[in-house]
Parts: structure tokens; C-alpha cells; sequence
């Protein structure tokens, strides 16, 4: 369920989400694919069976309740309306919710975010005479899009900071070398879905500023960051220069992004979308899936990050009572609704316990990946959506306590 790397033949990290690709998770070499469920297939069959989990996100979804999405598209949109034709229509009609919601100038529809960036950055490279952008090395960019900055775009990234935390504005204010625009990754996913406080990320973009730099958010999950800044959407976007959000990783839409920001910027980013390939002839089942989430999902956000925080605690709680040497909740008071979970055993050992809780009592409160970060050392990323209301705290802890009582029988087994 969770957007996971790995090593590709040219060395280079693969952006293609874990369980969207063909299954490799849980097989040894020769293994006959047919004689037995991998883990990955048991996961997902368990996580879709289970009543009780924590988030069900719909790109794992049957076609048939994906398909379902669309009913709500007569309260978002006319559907009497001339369909779509090369971005104008339903697109045009989500490009200028996207730019209000957001305070800026204007905004443009594209089919990925990896598409708004390069599309961003390059303009803003035009602008500036530097090609160079200052990012994070966890930064999106540079761990899940093999390099498309340098080899599409003629984009030069350069390494801000390497630390599994938001770079602080010393580091930007005293880096080495020029640069032309500073990209900020809110959160940063791969660090833990990490933000800055209000104050530290007001006092980077004034360093990048003193540097006479743009910057561009990276916001594909800027929609859930509110209630951790405590400010609204378009005082975030109002910080930066540019910024792209997701339609899909927070409003369970069907794919697509937008860039918005001044509006000669979003339209030479309209022109480079064209001959990059995303000016799609028609795109409005993800449009009105955008516009449908925006409705329904996007003010539900607050409330899940609430609750988000619930959950890590009661997590925390129940994995000690359970008898866990060590573990850790990261971070401890989670700033969005996503967060990560760090355990002292092998990822395989864990992910088997994790599963067969799904199976055995249908409640299933890690239903992601397990990847291994090193010797006997496994973390995840547990998400909290809608369903997890359900789960009161005591609810969280009973299930944690009994989870890492498996866990420890299933080491004991091996």
C-alpha cells in the first residue's frame, strides 16, 4: 500500500509504487509463483478482507468501487457540460478551485507530479539564468525519479542536506555554491513525513531570499500539513514562490497534480506541459475524482491528523505492554496523518506477523510494506484515514499488545 524504491538496472531508484508493479515481495529465487501467495499477495487479500483497519486507499481498491468514485461527480460539476478537449472544460474548472484554494495567481492541471516539477523548475531556471535547485537529498526528486531533473530536464540538483530532518536556514543561508531556486519538500516524506515548525520554515525561505533564490514547495501533501503550522493553505503556498500539490496521495483522487503561482508563470509551464507530453486529450474522470475529493476528503483532513496522533500514541503504548524490547514511533506526535513505525526485528519475520494478524483476526493495524534498514531493524508507514475513526485508543493499544506478542512467537519459531 505504500510507495516503496528499489534498485533498478542502471542503478537508479525506481518511483513505481510497490504494490503497482508485478509481484516480487515474499519469493525466493525459483520460487513457483503459482504453488503459494506471496507475502505481498496475502497482504493485500488481507488487508481487503479485513473489517477493521486503520486506512483503505483506494488505488489498492477493486475497479468496480473505483468506478463507484464517480457517482458524486453531479454535486462537483455540471455534467451536462461539454466534456473535456485538451485541458479546458472540467480541467479548467479544477485549475481555478486549485489556484483559490491556494491564494495564487493561477494554476495548471498535470497528469504527474513528476511532470509539474520538472515543467516548474525549469521555468523558474529561465527566470533565474541558474539551472541549479537546492534540495533535500530524501527529497522526491532525488530518491524515487531517476534523476529526471539532469536527464530530462537539463535541471542541475544539488544536495542541501543529507540529515533525516527539514534543512534549516543556516544551511541554506551558507551553502556553498549558487543556486537559482531552493525546492522544500513538505512534509518530507522519507524522513518520516517531517515538517518544520512555522517559524523554521519562514526563516528558511527568507535565507533563500537573502540569496536572491525562488522556492518552490514540493507540497503533494501540503493539503494535510495545516493543522501542524497552524496557518491555512494559502499562507502556506503564500511562503513560496511555486508550489505543486497531488490529487491522489490525499484526496483519493485518480492520479493527477497541479502547479500553481504567478500566472506568466503557470502559463510557459501550460506551454512546456504540451511538449513534455501532458497535455491529454481528455482527463475528466481524474478531474472530477480531484474535484469530488477536494469536496469530501479535503475537510476531513484536520480531523484525521487529530486522530493520527491518537493512534501513534496508543501504538506506542501497546507495543511496550506487549513485551517489544525497543520500538519507536516516528515521529513521536505525528505532524501530518502519516507516520512511521521502527522495529528491532527482520522485516520478513514482522511482515508475516503483521499479515496473519490481518488474517486470523481481522483487525489489521500495519497493512504497508516492511522494509529492512538494516540487520534485525524493519520500519513501515502507517496511514490514518476515515477508518480509523473507528479505533478508539484503548481499541489501538489491545490490538498493538497482541501484535507484538505474535511477533515475538514468530521470532521464536524461526
Amino acid at each position: 500500500m505504500i510507495p516503496d524504491m528499489s534498485e533498478t538496472a542502471d542503478g537508479t531508484k525506481d518511483t513505481t509504487a510497490r504494490d503497482e508493479r508485478p509481484d516480487d515481495e515474499g519469493r525466493a529465487p525459483g520460487d513457483d509463483a503459482a504453488a503459494r501467495p506471496s507475502l505481498r499477495e496475502r497482504r493485500i487479500a488481507a488487508w481487503r478482507g479485513a473489517p477493521r483497519v486503520l486506512a483503505r486507499l483506494g488505488f489498492l481498491a477493486p475497479l468496480r468501487e473505483r468506478l463507484a468514485l464517480l457517482e458524486a461527480a453531479g454535486s462537483v460539476y455540471d455534467l451536462d457540460e461539454t466534456s473535456d478537449i485538451y485541458g479546458n472544460g472540467v480541467v479548467e474548472a479544477l485549475e481555478r478551485r486549485v489556484a483559490e484554494l491556494l491564494g495564487t495567481e493561477a494554476a495548471a492541471f498535470f497528469p504527474t507530479g513528476t511532470m509539474a516539477q520538472q515543467v516548474a523548475l525549469r521555468c523558474w531556471a529561465g527566470r533565474t539564468g541558474s539551472p541549479t535547485v537546492a534540495l533535500h537529498a530524501l527529497s522526491h526528486p532525488e530518491v524515487h525519479e531517476r534523476n529526471a531533473f539532469s536527464q530530462v530536464s537539463g535541471l542541475r540538483p544539488v544536495r542541501i542536506s543529507s540529515e533525516p530532518r527539514q534543512p534549516t536556514a543556516a544551511e541554506v543561508r551558507d551553502f556553498e555554491e549558487p543556486f537559482g531556486t531552493l525546492m522544500l519538500e513538505l512534509p518530507l516524506r522519507d524522513a518520516g513525513f517531517l515538517l518544520p515548525t512555522w517559524e523554521e520554515l519562514t526563516e528558511v525561505v527568507d535565507a533563500a531570499r537573502e540569496r536572491d533564490a525562488v522556492v518552490h514547495l514540493d507540497g503533494a501533501r501540503l493539503w494535510e500539513s495545516t493543522e501542524h503550522f497552524g496557518r491555512p493553505l494559502e499562507e502556506i503556498a503564500g511562503l513560496a514562490d511555486s508550489v505543486y500539490v497531488s490529487f491522489y496521495k490525499s484526496l483519493n483522487a485518480y492520479g493527477g497534480a497541479a502547479l500553481a503561482g504567478p500566472g506568466t508563470l503557470v502559463e510557459e509551464a501550460k506551454a512546456w506541459r504540451h511538449r513534455y507530453g501532458g497535455n491529454v486529450f481528455q482527463q475528466f474522470p481524474t478531474a472530477l475524482s480531484a474535484l469530488i475529493g477536494l469536496d469530501r476528503e479535503l475537510p476531513r483532513l484536520p480531523e484525521y491528523v487529530g486522530h493520527a496522533r491518537v493512534v501513534a500514541a496508543a501504538l506506542r503504548e501497546g507495543l511496550t505492554a506487549g513485551g517489544l524490547p525497543w520500538s519507536r514511533v516516528h515521529p513521536e506526535v505525528p505532524h501530518t496523518y502519516d507516520f512511521q513505525v521502527w522495529l528491532p526485528h527482520d522485516a520478513e519475520v514482522v511482515a508475516e506477523a503483521a499479515i496473519a494478524a490481518g488474517e486470523e483476526t481481522g483487525a489489521m493495524l500495519f497493512a504497508n510494506h516492511w522494509d529492512a534498514k538494516g540487520p534485525g531493524l524493519a520500519a513501515t508507514e502507517v496511514y490514518v484515514r476515515s477508518e480509523a475513526l473507528a479505533w478508539t485508543a484503548e481499541d489501538v493499544r489491545r490490538a498493538a499488545t497482541e501484535f507484538a506478542r505474535r511477533l515475538a512467537r514468530e521470532r521464536a519459531a524461526r
